[in-house]
């Protein structure tokens, strides 16, 4: 080898010896999280954070790698544990995303992803007066967090979309849920074998609570069953995922997962011949003893005597809400009120009862109006591309109509999904339009 070959060598190495740097800080950081913190959210953020180290190496050459790398990641809800904060995996890979979509992501809006974003930014301008009405640092960090979840997954999503990762991003959502689904059943078969057939709450890959690995596993069934044609997810594929969330999510028992999705599936169904991608309606039928079976257990919790089941907890915290809120009407008493004390020191039962309460009468008018005009606003989409953003972004808004709202990972994943959608969309609807001589365009 001749010295000038040399040199382009040892240059070569050099440009990329950060990259190696970076991996064993990462790696380093990460040991110290499993081994040295020992607790239960050790091992998903070292994976996590080893995950995003890796996709740090890979952003030269491609630009995105940390957000994408970082979808997966929203369906883990445990704490990080870092320095102390109370955030959770979903919320640092979703800050660690939209960092990176801010920097070298595609930030050219198309029309709908611009008037979500301003209905968004309508219902932040509202509660603002909250904040200052309630001078409490939760409530200020959680008003920046509720942007985030919503017009940050947004533009996180479009991003993914429009640069050619939408088929990427929403098969590593799918196979993040299908994960959950066989932890869920193979907790479910040890539950089972000790003769315990309550609701499963998910040990593996992590420990979960019911409602959120149903809704979010809710989420990823509707990508399998709405199986866009732009996707190119093989029909075999896409039922086998489907069917196997759906025994996953009967086995943890989340009636909201269950409405949710039930509702999601008709929208599918029914826009399923203007989308491309024609559902047998015959599906439909099947939803008829599930909503039987949910009414029953309904039924059967608010006729029982148990003042503690859910039903009856969440009666008895609708009375207490109203109650509570009553003592501030207008403006409510803050984001996250109750982690400040006081006699009202528990979770909001139902989404509009959280933001009245949070927000008061002035934050639930633009809650309603901000929710109302994005369902408009995507219904209008190509159904090709807006029938799955629709139906995931409908299905939560069923979902919180049930239990809390404002919670990461439920409300971030169906936006990033919706976002992407719209990215991909507007990258089809580039390569489709003329271009100038010598411009060329990838699909």
């Amino acid at each position: 080898m001749d010295e000038t070959a040399w040199r382009a060598r040892l240059a070569e190495w050099w440009a990329g010896a950060w990259r190696w740097v970076l991996m064993a800080a990462g790696a380093a950081v990460a040991v110290y999280i499993l081994l040295g913190q020992r607790s239960p959210q050790s091992l998903p953020t070292a994976l996590a954070l080893a995950g995003l180290v890796i996709a740090a190496t890979l952003t030269p050459r491609v630009p995105l790698a940390i957000a994408l790398v970082a979808t997966p990641a929203l369906f883990v809800i445990t704490r990080a544990g870092l320095g102390g904060t109370d955030l959770s995996v979903s919320d640092v890979a979703l800050a660690a995303a939209f960092g990176t979509v801010m920097l070298l992501g595609d930030k050219r809006f198309s029309v709908p992803v611009r008037r979500i974003l301003w209905l968004n930014l309508a219902y932040q301008f509202a509660t603002l007066i909250t904040v200052l009405a309630n001078p409490f640092v939760a409530n200020t960090i959680e008003w920046f967090h509720a942007w985030l979840l919503i017009s940050g997954a947004l533009i996180v999503g479009w991003a993914l979309g429009r640069a050619g990762h939408a088929r990427a991003a929403l098969l590593l959502m799918l196979g993040a849920a299908c994960v959950i689904a066989v932890g869920t059943i193979i907790t479910a078969l040890l539950q089972f074998a000790h003769g315990d057939f309550g609701p499963v709450y998910p040990l593996i890959p992590f420990e979960m609570q019911k409602n959120f690995a149903g809704t979010v596993m809710g989420f990823a069934a509707v990508i399998a069953y709405a199986n866009p044609t732009w996707l190119h997810l093989t029909r075999g594929w896409a039922r086998m995922s489907f069917w196997l969330l759906c025994i996953a999510i009967v086995l943890t028992q989340s009636r909201q997962a269950g409405v949710g999705l039930i509702v999601a599936i008709v929208v599918v169904a029914l826009r399923g011949k203007a989308a491309g991608n024609t559902h047998s309606r015959f599906v439909l039928l099947l939803l008829i003893p599930g909503l039987w079976l949910i009414t029953a257990l309904v039924i059967d919790q608010v006729s029982e005597d148990n003042p503690f089941n859910s039903a009856n907890t969440r009666i008895a915290w609708i009375q207490a809400m109203y109650g509570y809120w009553k003592e501030s009407p207008f403006f409510g008493h803050g984001l996250r009120y109750w982690y400040q004390g006081g006699w009202a020191n528990f979770q909001p039962p139902q989404a509009e009862i959280e933001v009245l309460v949070s927000t008061g009468i002035v934050g639930l008018l633009a809650f309603l109006v901000m929710w109302a005009g994005i369902l408009i606003v995507l219904w209008r989409v190509d159904p090709v591309y807006g029938t799955l953003a629709f139906a995931v972004v409908l299905s939560r808004i069923v979902q919180a109509q049930f239990d809390l709202f404002w919670v990461a990972g439920q409300v971030s994943i169906p936006f990033v999904i919706a976002g992407v959608c719209l990215g991909i969309q507007a990258r089809h609807a580039a390569a489709r339009s003329p271009q100038p001589a010598g411009v060329a365009v990838t699909a």
